[in-house]
């Protein structure tokens, strides 16, 4: 009995300290100290622990405060470096990292205060828009300001830039409103000079309006990513939101919020039939100027959110299931300073833009044939990973099992802005595709590789196929436009490149790694890059990314955008082709046959000419990386610009109605929804012109309703137009070798 006594004493002495760490924040000098050691017991590139790496902590941490170096200056850099440049990695591992966190953090909040301040009083004063001065967009290669005056004069240019940017912005509007004959007015707007200094007003709430955990949040990550672009450290509720993120739902009110220059937080958005909608009272463009996150009805429970932080508001807002929040309101077109508290029920909140969807396109060829494509686009590989609820490998398996019910002749993946996620989704989903084989390889730290096969049995699909890409497509989706073409299941087709990320990355709880009495609830995780992918035929994604059989031009190709242009990114390198490797018959694609098609599209096609045009102007642009603080050479430039947009939007209405009137005797179209496949609804044709499969009510921004630059017709943009294209060419060519072989087989057997 003693010994029952002694123990029920311990487990509740264990449990009562267990409350306790779970209600404490963890010891961040502690948390700092266990990332430190996993990131060097497991990050794939293993960086040697010397005082390089403390140098590379060091500058990573400064850049990621100061990207443009407009705050810091010299005298900054070196005091701080001189006091902590060489022994960062030191103070981790002594569980002492948040001193110099906290000291550099100070001085830029310190700098920040000085140069907002500086704006204030420059904003009070004339500006002269004569002069032939020129202003330097992008900071990111120049040297730290020398000292204060330095630093004060690249300020006043940036200020003077932004006030003219405004003032020009504003003309413009005007301008366009008389133009098309409108009522809008830009009387009621901001002026050009409040506004100015109302966003370096909210820049610096956003500054000061942090704590020690934010602090963290911001060396921690800096230092994670000292080891490649993808490692990073995220707070509790930043892991929380990215395993909503990857799941497509939230626990909130399905509204889209955006921080306002005023200080208010704006409803931007509202998710059809979420909370927020079905509520019927939040309308867009509302104004939510405090938050009651517990609903209590209290005055003083109402928390003030102006020039709060975009991420706090929605921390605010978000909450349990079933529970409430309240928000004072200012209606949109209310009377200043009129408010209402709108109450809303949180709920969860399908993000169903973000699921995959299904069309099936109907093209009537001038023979008379008719060609069944269906097309489906996939946001992102999302997967639930803690209950396993949502699989993007099973929505896409029911999107195409309709689509082959519908008998389709060819089928486009669409795979734009595709950023990755789930492994294993991209696994199973590639064995929809083709024989099983091997999808990826990938290889450890000890250069250790394994291969993972598809795992699907028997494929659901082989027919003709085309995979569509842009420099968006990461990941994921780069193991799968990589396997079908090393495999030469698939055309790919796209922009010049995919991002060229070939890094696996594993989220690891920091708090398992505390003292077992510490407070290890809030410690936050790792996710911590540990292995590269490669393809089947063993080059790596990593860098080079998949460059498509057949290219497009895009206004993408003008800007650093990939892999190869982040900071302390991984090489590209190759192993060995997978044992089990056996590529399909090439000739089977028709490549050559199908690139001479496209290409005299794409060169005769007037739209892939105005890209064309853009991309080199934006080349030189970004070269010369000056813009004039002239009002009237920027006028000039302007007008130049509005006269060409002009004539390309009268040409491209022209055009547009005729290829809309054509269409309609080629194209019929079909929507195809995880919805309509559930409740098994018949598929309806519908008009792309006249409907939106957008799933939220969205704002309009200013100006919106007076730019007059026709929509694509059809719904389809210049690349799925030609992705189709290609699809209709793949299908009549796969059709016309059958029916060859098929007479051939016949004569040999005569």
């Amino acid at each position: 009995m003693k010994t029952w006594f002694r123990n029920a004493a311990l487990a509740l002495s264990f449990a009562t300290l267990s409350q306790l760490a779970m209600a404490q924040q963890a010891d961040l000098n502690e948390v700092g100290k266990q990332m430190f050691i996993m990131l060097q017991n497991t990050h794939f590139a293993r960086l040697a622990y010397n005082d390089e790496l403390s140098q590379k902590f060091f500058e990573s941490y400064l850049s990621s405060l100061d990207s443009q170096k407009l705050y810091f200056i010299q005298d900054d850099v070196d005091r701080l470096k001189n006091e902590y440049g060489d022994r960062l990695h030191d103070l981790m591992l002594e569980a002492d990292s948040m001193k110099p966190a906290k000291a550099v953090y100070e001085i830029f909040q310190k700098r920040v205060r000085e140069r907002v301040t500086d704006a204030q009083e420059l904003l009070k004063g004339e500006f002269d828009f004569t002069s032939d001065t020129t202003f330097r967009p992008s900071r990111k290669d120049a040297a730290w300001p020398v000292n204060q005056e330095e630093a004060k004069a690249v300020w006043a240019q940036q200020i003077k830039s932004a006030v003219l940017s405004e003032i020009l912005r504003k003309e413009a509007v005007a301008r366009q409103a008389i133009e098309k004959g409108s009522a809008k007015t830009t009387s009621k707007e901001i002026d050009p000079i409040e506004k100015v200094s109302l966003r370096y007003k909210r820049l610096l709430s956003s500054v000061e309006d942090v704590d020690d955990e934010d602090i963290a949040a911001y060396f921690y990550s800096a230092v994670a990513m000292t080891y490649d672009p993808h490692t990073d450290y995220l707070s509790f509720k930043e892991m929380n939101r990215f395993k909503g993120d990857m799941k497509n739902e939230l626990i909130g009110i399905g509204a889209l919020l955006q921080g306002d220059e005023d200080g208010a937080t704006t409803i931007k958005g509202i998710v059809i039939g979420g909370p927020a909608d079905k509520g019927g009272v939040l309308k867009l463009n509302d104004r939510v100027v405090a938050v009651d996150s517990l609903n209590t009805g209290k005055a003083e429970d109402m928390v003030d959110i102006m020039f709060m932080p975009i991420h706090k508001v929605v921390e605010m807002i978000r909450g349990k299931e079933g529970t409430s929040v309240a928000l004072k309101v200012e209606p949109s077109g209310a009377a200043p300073g009129e408010t209402s508290v709108v109450v809303i029920k949180r709920d969860k909140v399908e993000m169903k833009d973000e699921q995959a969807s299904g069309e099936l396109i109907v093209m009537k060829a001038a023979d008379g044939h008719i060609h069944r494509i269906g097309v489906i686009t996939l946001p992102s590989f999302y997967a639930d990973f803690d209950e396993g609820k949502t699989q993007c490998s099973v929505d896409v398996e029911l999107i195409l099992n309709r689509l082959i019910e519908e008998k389709m002749d060819g089928l486009i993946f669409d795979l734009r802005n595709n950023g990755g996620g789930s492994l294993e989704e991209v696994r199973r989903m590639t064995g929809f595709f083709m024989p099983t084989g091997p999808v990826v390889q990938v290889k450890n730290t000890l250069s250790q590789v394994q291969v993972k096969d598809s795992d699907n049995g028997k494929p659901l699909y082989l027919g003709p196929m085309v995979v569509l890409v842009d420099k968006a497509s990461a990941s994921a989706s780069e193991i799968l436009a990589g396997a079908l073409q090393d495999f030469n299941r698939a055309v790919v087709v796209g922009e010049t490149s995919t991002f060229g990320k070939g890094t696996v990355q594993q989220p690891m709880d920091i708090g398992r790694m505390l003292p077992l009495f510490s407070a290890r609830d809030q410690a936050g995780f790792l996710k911590v890059t540990i292995q590269k992918f490669y393809r089947p035929s063993g080059s790596s994604t990593q860098m080079d990314g998949v460059e498509p059989s057949i290219v497009f031009p895009s206004i993408n190709d003008a800007f650093d955008f990939g892999e190869r242009d982040m900071d302390n990114a991984l090489e590209h390198d190759r192993i060995r082709p997978a044992s089990n490797f056996k590529p399909l018959e090439k000739g089977a694609l028709f490549l050559e046959d199908l690139k001479e098609k496209s290409i005299k599209r794409v060169e005769s096609g007037k739209d892939f000419g105005y890209v064309i045009e853009d991309v080199l102007k934006a080349k030189e642009r970004i070269k010369a990386n000056q813009e004039s603080l002239n009002k009237a050479k920027r006028e000039q430039e302007i007008a130049a610009l509005d006269t060409q947009k002009k004539e390309r939007n009268l040409e491209r209405k022209e055009r547009y109605a005729k290829l809309v009137e054509e269409d309609s005797k080629i194209f019929t179209f079909y929507k195809i929804s995880l919805e309509n496949i559930k409740n098994k609804t018949a598929m309806k044709a519908y008009d792309p012109n006249q409907e939106s499969s957008d799933y939220m009510r969205r704002a309009k921004e200013e100006g919106d309703s007076l730019d007059d630059t026709p929509k694509w017709p059809s719904g389809l943009d210049l690349y799925k137009r030609e992705s189709l294209n290609i699809t209709r060419d793949l299908v009549e060519l796969t059709m016309l070798n059958k029916a060859l072989g098929s007479k051939k087989s016949e004569a040999l057997a005569k």
